[in-house]
């Protein structure tokens, strides 16, 4: 069934209050002050049953300039406005700034309603109505019907009802599939219960027993019961009225103003990319890093506006501007919002969200510009190709790419999968998550480690490449090591780069020594030859050579990788055929005599203490032998 959210709007004592008990039978204003007063200044709930059998939620919003923040909280979701002018006064200033912010917030249904037209002259309300049509000329009211009506006598009260039944059937049906996010707009505590959140439910659907958090935040809730419309309820769906009682949740946890969603759905920001309109019957322009109140959802917040394509905001202008914010909040592409002055107060703008969790942009950059624009226009594949290309550095998964986007998975697969079949992305999985990697990214991170790798070839060409972990760190720092490493496999499969061992080399790199290091080489091989058990050291070479220790260094890595020698310890190094042969006359010495010790070893061998040791202990680590106490013996 559609859900339907009727809001009123209009100035102070136009008779909104009165209009409402007129439909429903019931008086929105709760509070003693508000009776006592007979104004409203919080937030009025109610609903009432519509003759097609539909029940629609109404919200009765304060009219007094000074409640605005009230208004601001109450309109947002409502799908069919009811604008109140009374006869007996017409347009007054209040009307005016309420009109200009229905139509900034995007409302696009509405009647406007004549009220008290028992206090007036037909004559006098004809001028009102031609008041009326001129005020909303070039609105999202232009052309709707009035209706005159008297709250207390109850003409034309029906004639309302049918036209708010009419306009139902035409109010587009939120998506149930949708994420569901409902703005907090009262929060209060029941004795038995404990806390409850209310607000208008834009979109999807919760049930009981829900796991949600409290955003902006980290605490989390589960929702113990619901009720839609004052009655209980197992689910509720975008474009009703709940209220939500949370289990295990402190009422000063929550405020008006925070966004009940499923747990880890949405990302805290501090900055919002925006398209900004002010309204042109502001008298004073908007200057870069003017400070200013946000309204967003049910929430308030100070921000500065950072202009990204001009150097002001003329009344009636459009512009990509920054806000830059004094407190986190959540939202999601699209959504509206209204700025205010910081002082004096009053309504200059609006506009629609186009980057909820932005970083900071240069102004006046036509590339920035351009994809601004791409998000205000694209669809929804097209700005999800331009998020994964312009955040690939950070590799992010289809979960967190819902965080980030507030966008349901199974919508960001779908567009994912689009992309793939268009050749535009290509994914990796880990963990049953999916990451995507715009190919333009992939192909920067291909030249990357091109560039890299060579870099490293010409620094160290004794050395068979870069170590892939050195390659992860330094490119592929922020992915998952799964995911690091399905990347390289891919480019492996390219073919411009191999990996030997642990290293990372340019296809068909081989080790060329200059002179010098073949010397070097020369004499490490003449030296084992002539005794194969007592490797020259670093420091008697460098000293006979004239050579410096980093060249030493790299000649003998340089004949390890190429596996004519075997490093036993950080300065024991042999050839591989001499490592092969001791080895042969451990086993032989130790089948024989049951058990081997350091100077058997050192003697078998002709060599030093040291090395003896070395090759014991380095045949200990391979579990080739163990300890018995100062002897060795083979592990079976």
């Amino acid at each position: 069934m559609k859900h339907v959210i009727i809001g009123t709007a209009g100035h102070i004592d136009h008779g909104k209050t009165t209009l409402i008990k007129a439909l429903t039978g019931r008086n929105t204003d709760r509070l003693k002050e508000e009776q006592n007063r007979g104004i409203s200044i919080e937030l009025g709930f109610t609903y009432f049953d519509l003759p097609s059998g539909k029940r629609a939620g109404i919200i009765d919003v304060p009219g007094h300039e000074k409640f605005i923040k009230n208004m601001l909280a109450g309109v947002i979701g409502i799908d069919i406005v009811l604008l109140v002018v009374a006869a007996d006064e017409g347009i007054m200033p209040q009307t005016v700034e309420h009109l200009a912010i229905l139509d900034l917030l995007g409302i696009r249904k509405g009647i406007i309603v004549i009220t008290k037209a028992d206090l007036a002259e037909d004559d006098w309300i004809e001028l009102v109505e031609e008041d009326i049509l001129e005020e909303v000329e070039g609105t999202f009211l232009e052309g709707s019907p009035i209706v005159r009506v008297s709250s207390t006598k109850k003409s034309g009260i029906d004639d309302l009802i049918k036209l708010v039944d009419e306009y139902s059937d035409i109010v587009e049906e939120r998506d149930s599939k949708d994420m569901p996010r409902l703005p907090v707009d009262r929060v209060f505590s029941i004795s038995g219960f404990g806390t409850v959140v209310t607000g208008t439910l834009l979109s999807g659907q919760f049930n009981i027993g829900d796991q949600i958090q409290i955003f902006p935040g980290n605490a989390t809730s589960r929702i113990r019961t619901l009720q839609v419309h004052d009655e209980d309820a197992e689910a509720a769906f975008g474009g009703q009225r709940v209220a939500i009682n949370l289990a295990g949740i402190k009422k000063d946890e929550v405020e008006r103003g925070s966004v009940i969603a499923p747990v880890n759905s949405m990302k805290n920001s501090m900055m919002i990319d925006v398209k900004l309109k002010a309204l042109k019957s502001i008298d004073r322009s908007i200057e870069n890093r003017t400070r200013l109140h946000l309204y967003i959802g049910t929430r308030e917040v100070l921000c500065r506006i950072v202009l990204l394509d001009r150097d002001q905001l003329n009344p009636g202008e459009e512009a990509y501007a920054q806000l830059r914010l004094e407190e986190e909040i959540v939202s999601k592409r699209g959504d509206r919002f209204i700025l205010r002055f910081y002082s004096p107060m009053f309504t200059i703008g609006g506009g629609e969200i186009l980057e909820p969790n932005a970083i900071k942009k240069k102004r006046f950059d036509e590339k920035i510009i351009e994809e601004l624009k791409l998000m205000e226009a694209g669809d929804s594949k097209d700005i999800l190709e331009k998020i994964v290309c312009n955040k690939g550095k950070d590799f992010l998964s289809v979960k967190e790419l819902s965080q980030e986007t507030s966008i349901l998975e199974e919508t960001i697969l779908r567009d994912i999968n689009k992309l793939v079949d268009e050749e535009k992305v290509i994914t990796f999985t880990s963990s049953k998550d999916i990451y995507p990697l715009h190919k333009i990214y992939f192909e920067d991170l291909h030249k990357d480690i091109i560039i890299e790798v060579e870099s490293y070839h010409k620094k160290y060409p004794l050395r068979i490449g870069m170590p892939k972990e050195e390659i992860r760190s330094k490119i592929l720092g922020k992915a998952k090591q799964k995911i690091a490493d399905q990347i390289l496999e891919k480019l492996f499969e390219i073919g411009s780069i191999e990996q030997v061992y642990e290293f990372i080399s340019l296809r068909n790199f081989k080790i060329k020594y200059s002179e010098e290091q073949l010397l070097i080489s020369r004499f490490i091989l003449d030296k084992l030859k002539a005794s194969e058990y007592l490797p020259p050291r670093n420091e008697d070479i460098t000293s006979e050579l004239k050579v410096n220790l980093e060249q030493v260094e790299e000649v003998l890595n340089a004949l390890i990788i190429e596996g004519e020698f075997i490093r036993i310890s950080e300065d024991v190094y042999m050839l591989s055929s001499s490592y092969n042969n001791a080895l042969d006359m451990l086993r032989s010495f130790i089948n024989t005599n049951g058990s081997i010790t350091l100077g058997e070893f050192r003697d078998l061998l002709g060599t030093n203490r040291k090395v003896a040791l070395s090759l014991l202990d380095y045949y200990d680590q391979l579990k080739i032998t163990k300890r018995d106490g100062e002897k060795r013996v083979l592990i079976k």
